[in-house]
């Protein structure tokens, strides 16, 4: 499978979500808003706003809530995490548990701009991925300052109030090339900064994987043994090697690697 292929049918896509953590009773949405110029009056120019501003942030830490719906089934999952993102091209997307009133990381996508891990603590297995030989996809990209949304959408402001709230700015991307994990990208966009605080994805079996970010902050530095991963720490994990299964052949289960357990998060974690 190619990176794409995990990380917009995992992490930003379609696989099963994980066991539901309970959220806190309120989430409360908090950004420093910045100046900002007239309201931009075309989709094109909202994009620029967005990507501008990913542009000039070092770092981002945020609790989500994906909610994953079978168009099928008509059946939805929760699940409920933390996402740190650093420049340059690092992240780390924890997904959280309650398990007997403790707070567990159940799943974690790693980054440290060279390799991805995909680390399934139930299953005890690591996918590992060369990201010289597959790059992030843009989705995915212009959250830490690279990639272009226009290069690969057409965007275009959605008036129908299905997505975000009163005052925000909704933008419908569509792929310009045909693509199985994207039917539409559908960006919330807050109007003080033009950070995003939802994106859902509509895959082209009208599944839909729904992000909402809470509480973002743009400011604290993110230390950076966050997004590094040390594959000899754990004993008992099975690895992957996720180049050798994109390129046909069986993947490398390899027994005995050890794998690092996740880092406690840092005080901004989310409490049963």
């Amino acid at each position: 499978m190619s990176l794409f292929g995990i990380i917009t049918r995992t992490v930003l896509g379609l696989a099963p979500a994980p066991a539901r953590a309970t959220a806190p009773q309120h989430f409360v949405a908090s950004a420093a808003l910045v100046a900002a110029p007239a309201a931009p009056s075309t989709a094109a120019e909202v994009v620029d706003r967005i990507q501008q501003f990913y542009a000039g942030i070092q770092q981002v830490t945020a609790k989500f809530r994906q909610e994953v719906t079978n168009a099928t089934f008509g059946s939805t999952k929760p699940s409920d995490g933390m996402v740190w993102i650093m420049k340059p091209g690092k992240m780390r997307w924890d997904y959280l548990a309650n398990k007997k009133d403790v707070v567990e990381v159940k799943k974690s996508f790693i980054s440290n701009g060279m390799y991805l891990y995909v680390v399934e603590h139930d299953n005890k297995q690591v996918m590992k991925k060369n990201l010289s030989k597959d790059l992030m996809p843009v989705a995915v990209s212009f959250l830490y300052g690279k990639g272009d949304l226009k290069a690969e959408f057409s965007p275009e402001i959605d008036p129908s109030g299905k997505y975000g709230g009163k005052g925000d700015i909704v933008l419908k991307l569509t792929p310009k090339q045909p693509s199985a994990q994207y039917k539409n990208l559908y960006l919330v966009v807050s109007p003080g900064d033009f950070h995003v605080s939802q994106s859902v994805i509509v895959d082209s079996s009208n599944n839909v994987n729904h992000f909402r970010f809470f509480e973002p902050d743009f400011t604290t530095p993110i230390k950076s043994s966050y997004f590094e991963f040390d594959e000899r720490s754990v004993k008992n994990y099975r690895m992957i090697d996720g180049d050798a299964a994109k390129e046909g052949g069986s993947p490398a289960g390899l027994p005995g690697v050890k794998i690092a357990p996740a880092p406690t998060p840092p005080a901004r974690s989310i409490k049963p």
